[in-house]
């Protein structure tokens, strides 16, 4: 009889320690193994073998007919607990799928029959840029939208898997897999595996089992969560828009996928590519200070035979909206050519549903979520209010609860709205929305390719459409409100305002038709804008940069986010005081704000109060995460969050 340390995959086990089973034969560390837990049968990995223990041990149910994970793998989950701590059967569950299945045999998805495309001649700048690519390291692609880092990220792909070794491309959105798994298997027939949330459990599950046992290396796209994903030699990380927030997980364990990407990358000695228009400022500055290779393409990777044509509109102008609230009259004169030469337009606004406050004029009572005191949405499509914390909804009420007033107004308008609106002026014209309440056969995943063969006239989205998409009939850009973002209680709010309006402007102007872009703003004189418009990325960042030197806020220390939920705003904050007291007595090298309510205070019928703690040494932030355990419960920690709402 042997005795091994296992993992179990489960997130009612809260320890920190891998628990011990017995078992009648020899299993190599990275066995997928099924083990008894509490009243269940739970998919466990064996982290190693030890003595006989004193106390009793349960048996290993069976092991699994598949090739043990690799050594790096393990030594991530090892790394994981330490810098993102997190219970480990919480950790476990990004190893492994939800379910195996004992088949002796490897299910793979049938591989489409997809011939070898030639690729485009390489730019100057795209072969300087591979010639850096020389040795393993992490390297910066400051690539401007258009300039080609697909291109790039495709000859890098051959390259590694010619030297044998498989290749992990990182998306930030789901939606993004199908253009960039299209791109790969072009050129990679049958050696492209997807690997997201969205497949089928039986999907997932034999997309797993094929990266696990494949003998050959592989192209593995997805997500943040394919970063954990099985593979054996991994010889180079792409980071696709790599700036993106999305890959920040916003539960446990609370990572952040570019250090964790960084630590597979220095386990497997391989290269990792960032790649992004806009750069995180905190990782651009932290790659200058630590010499780490940045390169720059400045270049389109097709010839654009004229330049974009920027229209601004300014809100506050009225006599420019005569025939619809939301769109202006340049905007339409511009959908209406695109319209005449059967061009596409694309109008973008990252709000969804469509109204974000519904108010009574004459006492000002106000539709608000019961559980969060937030606003509620109006969606019209449905006639439903909806709160978009935690999913809350009624139907619209059509007069006023508190004083019967017939008419109730709908202000701060929405996707839903923006369709209306346009379908009113151009009834004729084919629009699509895409945003998160879209219903899973509209995804923007599964419309993509009849977008790409001019199959909508008029694409109406949030974010989701702003990033990576190549759109070749796409002419026209309406930036419905440009200043949404700005409006954010955040340090970040400014650098995301600059991301999203550069990604979406981004998608016009590519080498295809020469693009116009209407932004509508309430502040056409803003600096920011202005470095958006002339694409003057390092200007916003040198202001940026000193901004966040002068404000004490990342690259230059660590944050640590602290929040208490309880019953009554009153004991929540009372429990916040009486910690933050407690971490002043530990006489740490700290920064302390707070505590305060959270900016959603109330959510679900609770109420959270929130503690920021800044310091240079991350070990202190850690150190706190330990102390937690004093607190009581209802407390949760978000170690690097990527804003402070």
């Amino acid at each position: 009889m042997k005795y091994y340390l296992v993992w179990v995959r489960s997130i009612r086990y809260r320890g920190n320690e891998a628990l011990t089973y017995a078992y009648d034969g020899e299993l190599a560390a990275g066995s997928v193994v099924r083990v008894p837990l509490q009243h269940d049968h739970v998919l466990g990995v064996i982290a190693g073998i030890c003595k006989k223990p004193s106390f009793a041990t349960k048996h290993i149910v069976a092991p699994f007919d598949v090739r043990p994970l690799p050594k790096e793998v393990l030594a991530l989950v090892r790394w994981m607990a330490s810098f993102y701590p997190s219970p480990l059967g919480v950790l476990t569950t990004l190893l492994l799928p939800m379910d195996l299945k004992n088949t002796g045999a490897n299910p793979t998805e049938p591989q489409p029959k997809v011939q070898q495309a030639p690729l485009p001649f390489l730019t100057a700048d795209q072969l300087r840029a591979l010639e850096t690519f020389s040795e393993p390291d992490t390297y910066v692609l400051h690539g401007r939208t258009g300039s080609g880092k697909t291109r790039i990220y495709t000859e890098l792909a051959e390259r590694t898997l010619n030297a044998s070794r498989s290749v992990l491309v990182l998306v930030p959105e789901i939606g993004l897999t199908s253009q960039l798994a299209a791109n790969f298997e072009r050129q990679f027939p049958g050696r492209v595996v997807l690997l997201h949330s969205r497949l089928t459990a039986a999907q997932r599950r034999n997309a797993w089992l094929r990266i696990a046992n494949e003998a050959q290396p592989l192209v593995v796209i997805g997500p943040r969560s394919a970063l954990f994903s099985p593979l054996h030699n991994l010889g180079a990380i792409i980071v696709d828009e790599a700036h993106d927030q999305a890959y920040k997980q916003e539960q446990a364990p609370y990572y952040q996928t570019l250090r964790v990407a960084a630590q597979l990358r220095t386990s497997h000695n391989a290269i990792m590519v960032l790649g992004s228009a806009t750069p995180s400022i905190a990782d651009y500055y932290l790659a200058r200070e630590k010499n780490k290779p940045i390169v720059t393409l400045t270049q389109l990777a097709k010839s654009a035979p004229h330049e974009r044509v920027v229209t601004t509109v300014d809100l506050k102008d009225r006599s420019q909206f005569p025939r619809a609230p939301h769109i202006s009259l340049p905007l339409i004169k511009a959908i209406s050519a695109a319209l005449e030469r059967g061009e596409q337009s694309l109008l973008y606004l990252n709000r969804r549903g469509t109204a974000r406050v519904a108010l009574c004029r004459q006492c000002g009572w106000q539709a608000i979520c019961p559980r969060c005191d937030v606003p509620l949405t109006y969606h019209g499509d449905n006639h439903t209010l909806r709160c978009h914390i935690c999913g809350y909804h009624t139907t619209a009420v059509t007069s006023c609860p508190d004083c019967s007033y017939e008419t109730l107004t709908f202000r701060s308008v929405g996707t839903k709205a923006v369709v209306d609106e346009i379908s009113n002026v151009f009834p004729e014209a084919r629009i699509v929305r895409f945003d998160a309440d879209s219903p899973q056969s509209d995804r923007l995943e599964r419309q993509y390719e009849r977008i790409v063969r001019g199959e909508a006239d008029i694409l109406v989205g949030t974010q989701m459409i702003a990033k990576g998409l190549d759109l070749p009939k796409l002419s026209t850009l309406g930036i419905i409100l440009a200043d949404s973002s700005l409006y954010i209680p955040d340090y970040t709010a400014h650098e995301q305002t600059y991301q999203l309006l550069t990604q979406v402007i981004g998608r016009v102007g590519r080498g295809h038709l020469q693009g116009h872009i209407i932004v509508q703003t309430y502040e056409p004189e803003s600096p920011l804008l202005h470095a958006v418009l002339s694409d003057d990325w390092r200007s916003f960042y040198e202001a940026e940069i000193r901004e966040r030197r002068k404000y004490f806020f990342p690259p230059f220390c660590s944050i640590l986010k602290l929040s208490c939920r309880r019953a009554t705003s009153g004991s929540a904050e009372k429990a916040a005081n009486a910690f933050a007291t407690h971490i002043e007595s530990l006489q740490l090298a700290l920064r302390i704000e707070g505590p305060a309510p959270a900016f959603h205070e109330k959510f679900e019928g609770k109420y959270t109060w929130q503690i920021i703690l800044k310091a240079k040494q991350r070990g202190h932030l850690l150190q706190i995460i330990n102390e937690l355990a004093k607190a009581g419960s209802g407390w949760t920690y978000d170690i690097d969050p990527t804003n402070l709402l």
